[in-house]
């Protein structure tokens, strides 16, 4: 007897230590979970560039997964970051709605007074939805605190009862049937303290340690029932050994599939069904812990391996990450007063941020936040600015339709009058020129202003076709009249004896009262009655040839002063009038101050007469050629 309770303490010391390391392995192995749990739920995400309809989606498909089913604590985590990442920007964009809201209603109404600003559908849904998974997040953990505490009370329980069953076989002698009920009563404690669930951490090693210090007491006090304890025992370890199996083929089955979550799980599981198993025979109890021990080392070293490989990734991806960011730095400086420059700039930055989402995988927890959050940052900035250069360019393109709007009015103005004259022709032509010199509006305003504009313009140009079409019949008709009238001077200036002065004059006065020709034939039809003029006058017997350059030159003159087009000729005709009339002038002063050096000489009597007689001539000549500019000057 003495020697079974021997071993029965020996038992309970040896039970005790392996049940330390269950309960510090157990713990080691949460923690790696929750470590990983916590790595992979990292948010990667700048919810700022997501608009309010993304950011409803992103919640409600949160909301979704956290209503299903699956790993309930490891989604309510994802989502409550979630929720806290989009609070910010959600308070951001009431903010920028109210703001709005009030700018606007202050500029139709002048003040502030009165202003009711209720946010919109997308704005309220994003916030009923953060509290729906709030509220899902806090009754989970709420429920999770109320079972613990059911479970802590059931287990406290259980204790009073196993310390009343000890106590009930200490006071008195029990037969056989008794104790046989008190081994069912024992057994069905035992399983229903596998059955309870977890309790709060604090309170766990204190239940666990008193429920071990109980089941040891209680088979100290059955010598009788030894044997049975014995057989159990047998069964834990044969039980225990399954187990062991179990985690060991978990080991081999890494050399077919990666490690993961899901076989951490799988090995937790079987953990807690170790944990639930009863004592194995002395000389096993060690063995087969260690062997168990050694198979979950396999899992965890695999998982330790695998982490190192991720921390090696994280930090690639890092690293690459890094680059990306450093080529987009120079974008945040950008500036460019062109949209073709700064939509090629947008191309290339997309190409980055592309890139940049391209690289999938987590980086290090701290390191990789703070870099995407100067990458978000930086692309805002880059946006921000692009924003900028547009609204600045919207707002000149509002001052450039304003100036066309301006344009359009005075066209339709002049339009109004109904009058077409040169100067309200030459105003319509300036204002198309101040049009083409003013640069684009707003793209929903570029066709109606620009018909409108056009619609004045065309509608002026046919009004004063159609009422120049009259005066082009009139044109044609003089054009036949004057033709006619050329005719009969070329046939008089044929027939030599018909040709006088006084028919020359009937022929400029017939000219003279025939008004305009058509602008095309204006140039021809002068040229044809010059040129009959000079026929005409030529046959005329009776005049010198200076008088008939002096016939020919005041009809050119009168041909201006009736509004000819020939002062291109008169113009030609005085310039070399001046021209003579210079060469002449220089020459006089030459010759006069050579009779002055002659008249010192004693033999320059014939050269003096002979100067004398070329100055005259010249000076007669110098006479003519001014009568001739003067002329000229009075038509021009």
């Amino acid at each position: 007897m003495a020697q079974e309770q021997n071993e029965g303490v020996e038992s309970n010391e040896q039970e005790d230590l392996t049940q330390k390391t269950i309960d510090t392995l157990e713990v080691d192995l949460n923690n790696e979970l929750a470590e990983e749990h916590e790595e992979e739920h990292t948010p990667d995400v700048d919810y700022s560039q997501l608009s309010k309809e993304q950011l409803v989606k992103l919640l409600e498909n949160e909301l979704a997964a956290v209503q299903g089913e699956g790993s309930k604590p490891a989604l309510l985590k994802k989502a409550e970051a979630v929720v806290r990442e989009v609070r910010p920007v959600l308070d951001q964009i009431k903010l920028s709605d109210r703001e709005a809201a009030l700018k606007a209603f202050v500029a139709d109404n002048g003040e502030e007074d009165g202003f009711e600003f209720k946010y919109d559908a997308d704005t309220q849904r994003i916030d009923a939805l953060s509290r729906e998974i709030r509220g899902l997040k806090n009754s989970y953990y709420q429920g999770q605190e109320k079972e613990k505490e059911k479970n802590f009370n059931v287990k406290t329980a259980l204790l009073q009862r196993l310390r009343t069953l000890l106590d009930e076989e200490g006071s008195k002698e029990t037969d056989a049937s008794g104790l046989k009920s008190s081994w069912e009563e024992f057994k069905k404690i035992q399983e229903e303290w596998k059955t309870a669930g977890n309790i709060a951490s604090p309170h766990n090693g204190t239940l666990w340690a008193t429920y071990n210090a109980l089941i040891d007491r209680y088979f100290s006090n059955r010598n009788i029932y030894f044997e049975l304890k014995e057989l159990d025992r047998r069964r834990n370890a044969d039980l225990k050994a399954e187990l062991c199996d179990k985690v060991e083929e978990l080991g081999k089955s890494l050399e077919n599939r990666p490690m993961s979550r899901e076989i951490l799980n799988e090995a937790n599981h079987i953990f807690e069904e170790y944990k639930h198993l009863g004592p194995a025979p002395k000389e096993d109890q060690e063995k087969l812990w260690q062997r168990f021990k050694v198979a979950l080392d396999v899992l965890y070293d695999a998982q330790r391996g695998q982490f190192a490989e991720q921390k090696k990734s994280m930090q690639e991806n890092y690293d690459q990450k890094s680059k990306i960011y450093e080529l987009i730095v120079p974008f945040t400086t950008y500036s460019s007063g062109s949209i073709k420059e700064w939509n090629a700039k947008t191309k290339e930055i997309m190409a980055f941020q592309d890139q940049w989402v391209a690289l999938k995988g987590i980086m290090p927890r701290e390191e990789g936040k703070e870099l995407s959050k100067k990458f978000w940052a930086s692309l805002k900035t880059f946006f921000n600015n692009k924003g900028e250069f547009f609204r600045q360019l919207e707002s000149k393109r509002e001052q450039n339709l304003e100036l066309k709007n301006q344009l359009c009015t005075e066209a339709e103005s002049i339009l109004a009058t109904g009058e077409d004259t040169a100067s309200n022709t030459q105003k319509i032509i300036e204002l198309q020129k101040k049009w083409k010199g003013i640069g684009q509006v707003p793209e929903k305003y570029k066709d109606t202003i620009y018909d409108r504009f056009k619609a004045a313009c065309d509608a002026y140009f046919n009004q004063k076709r159609a009422k120049n079409k009259e005066v082009e019949e009139e044109f044609e008709e003089n054009l036949k009249k004057k033709t006619d009238l050329i005719e009969r001077i070329e046939a008089a200036a044929s027939s030599k004896d018909e040709s006088s002065l006084n028919l020359l004059t009937a022929f400029k006065s017939e000219w003279s009262s025939v008004g305009f020709v058509p602008k095309k034939d204006m140039q021809s039809i002068q040229k044809r009655y010059i040129g009959a003029i000079n026929t005409y006058v030529s046959a005329i017997g009776q005049l010198s040839t200076k008088e008939k350059e002096q016939a020919v030159l005041e009809s050119e003159v009168e041909l201006v002063r009736d509004g000819g087009d020939s002062n291109r000729n008169l113009f030609r005709k005085e310039s070399d009038i001046r021209r003579k009339v210079t060469q002449l002038e220089n020459d006089i002063s030459l010759w006069q101050n050579n009779i002055e050096f002659f008249a010192k000489s004693k033999t320059s009597d014939r050269l003096k007469a002979e100067f004398e007689r070329k100055i005259n001539s010249a000076l007669g000549q110098l006479e003519e050629l001014k009568h001739q500019l003067s002329i000229i000057q009075e038509a021009i």
